[in-house]
């Protein structure tokens, strides 16, 4: 369903309209699931927010390990970004200190997103950078003002 634009609407309970077209939001999961890393970039945060949480939504049943959404409203640095990882419901376990907490991701098959990234620090960036290389099953959906910078990196501009 969706609106005469060719945009998705939400599904039941949920408010607003998806900023992309039904075939849109078809390439973005096929991008999601084939790479690495995909960012979502745009002036607004709403419609970020609202495009990665139903894409993150769709994706649940392709990753092992499912998937954890962070929201980040501060600058985070590597500490900030671990504990937020904590706090995620469905991650039963992950062990304090980054070291620590990489090791534990690298052996998951799982999707990562993060609402808010232009909010991570380089030193946040360095160790998503190492994890990546370190966590074969690993994906990352980000929605920020701007591109990560990460490799293998696509982005989508709204």
């Amino acid at each position: 369903m969706g609106d005469p634009n060719g945009r998705q609407e939400r599904p039941p309970g949920c408010t607003g309209t998806l900023p992309a077209t039904s075939a849109e939001l078809s390439r973005l999961l096929t991008a999601v699931r084939r790479g690495r890393v995909l960012t979502v970039t745009g002036g607004f945060g709403a419609p970020r927010s609202l495009l990665v949480r139903e894409m993150a939504r769709r994706l649940t049943s392709n990753f092992c390990d499912g998937v954890a959404v962070v929201t980040l409203e501060y600058a985070s640095g590597v500490r900030e970004l671990v504990g937020a990882l904590g706090t995620v419901p469905g991650i039963p376990y992950l062990p304090r200190g980054s070291a620590d907490a990489a090791s534990w991701l690298a052996e998951r098959d799982m999707l990562l997103v993060l609402d808010g990234s232009d909010r991570l620090t380089p030193e946040a960036l360095n160790w998503l950078r190492a994890l990546l290389a370190r966590a074969p099953g690993l994906r990352i959906l980000a929605a920020g003002r701007y591109p990560l910078a990460l490799e293998q990196e696509r982005v989508h501009r709204l």
